[in-house]
């Protein structure tokens, strides 16, 4: 009965906000293309970077939750303006990854029926519409997640069966790796966790009034559930990626999941892709819009009045910019790096209101929890000042 009430109330709601929200087309490419160069040793990545999504994920939830404000507002009673920051840069790096998103959506239209990647997009853009336009807006759009979740979930377990992977290799390589790269660690976990997708279940959860300190245990098992669907996701993929490069074929670099979905299941398999990937994109879509909105709320009054109406304008006009420029190339890699950023700024700011009665009250943020954290913020600002670096070089 509990997993019932869990998957069909608003907790499920937000872990399949945030799994989906994660499951982007950036996402379902760097995972193919990471298998191709790590093999079977990308499963010792994915275990240490599921350990770090999940120390970045509890930590930022349960702050939300207990504290009752959003990520934006917590940071500001830390250090005053923060907020504002913090603000700008998720809407920024939102808006960027909903126009790669768009395009991600319209794409996996046009494998699916031959439209052109323009038409599909439009059509992506008035199905993510249509989920804000009912008043019920935030279960439309737990539903929504739950679906496509699922259904991405269920078509990759098909074409990982049918790619034969080398299950036992796979295992042994996920703990005695013969080859690592870091560098590929810090992007898995900053496209799981970083920018919008850290907060949107945590936001989703407060939304729909799931806060204070006895909602401890509720978020907890939100945040995990939450990564454990990313990783199932990442984790498939993985392994329907792996069979196809155990067996010799070569993975297109402009589209390597394509090649993975067609090599195993023919043609059936490249229209699952296209399926798979629409799925991916108009979920990210959706909840990089609905995050990104949530941050506009400090910024003026009237973004809470007219909330779902400022979600509707922000997918309205991410499609409109696709539709002038396309995927402005400069624009998403400036993003990329200031996402790197985001999660170890937000996270300290997170982190350091713990400490602050005047904030959390009684509530006393584990060590161990803390400790994690502070790890994750570590690597993502490394990774995160290379990135902006090597802009410059």
């Amino acid at each position: 009965m509990k997993n019932k009430s869990f998957f069909s109330g608003p907790l499920a709601g937000a872990a399949f906000l945030m799994a989906t929200s994660a499951i982007g087309p950036g996402f379902i490419t760097q995972t193919t293309k990471f298998t191709d160069e790590l093999s079977a040793s990308f499963g010792f990545v994915i275990l240490i970077s599921v350990l770090m999504d999940i120390g970045a994920q509890l930590n930022i939830w349960r702050m939300v939750s207990i504290s009752k404000l959003y990520a934006q507002d917590l940071a500001n009673k830390v250090l005053p303006g923060t907020g504002y920051l913090l603000s700008v840069m998720i809407i920024l790096g939102g808006l960027a990854f909903n126009i790669g998103n768009i395009a991600g959506a319209g794409l996996g239209l046009q494998v699916l029926t031959g439209c052109s990647v323009q038409t599909g997009a439009v059509a992506s853009c008035l199905i993510a519409v249509l989920i804000f336009v009912f008043k019920e807006a935030g279960k439309a759009m737990d539903n929504f997640a739950k679906l496509l979740g699922l259904v991405m979930i269920g078509l990759t377990l098909y074409v990982a069966f049918q790619s034969h992977p080398p299950l036992q290799e796979a295992l042994i390589r996920s703990f005695i790796p013969e080859r690592f790269n870091e560098t590929i660690v810090l992007t898995i976990v900053g496209g799981t966790v970083g920018g919008y997708i850290s907060f949107a279940g945590a936001h989703r959860l407060l939304d729909a009034g799931i806060s204070g300190e006895g909602s401890v245990k509720q978020v907890s098992s939100g945040a995990v559930s939450a990564i454990l669907l990313a990783s199932a996701m990442r984790i498939l993929l993985f392994i329907a990626a792996l069979g196809i490069v155990w067996q010799g074929f070569a993975l297109d670099p402009k589209n390597p999941a394509a090649t993975v979905f067609q090599e195993a299941a023919g043609q059936v398999g490249y229209k699952l892709f296209g399926l798979v990937l629409w799925s991916a994109a108009i979920t990210s879509v959706v909840g990089s819009a609905f995050t990104s909105v949530t941050f506009a709320r400090l910024l003026h009054p009237v973004v809470v009045k007219q909330f779902r109406w400022f979600i509707i304008g922000f997918i309205v006009f991410s499609t409109l910019i696709f539709l002038a420029v396309g995927q402005p190339v400069k624009l998403l890699v400036l993003a990329g790096a200031v996402n790197g950023l985001i999660l170890p700024f937000a996270l300290t700011l997170i982190l350091l209101a713990a400490y602050k009665k005047n904030i959390m009250g009684h509530y006393r943020h584990p060590v161990w929890l803390a400790a994690a954290g502070w790890v994750v913020i570590l690597a993502m600002g490394y990774l995160g000042v290379r990135a902006i670096l090597s802009l410059f070089n």
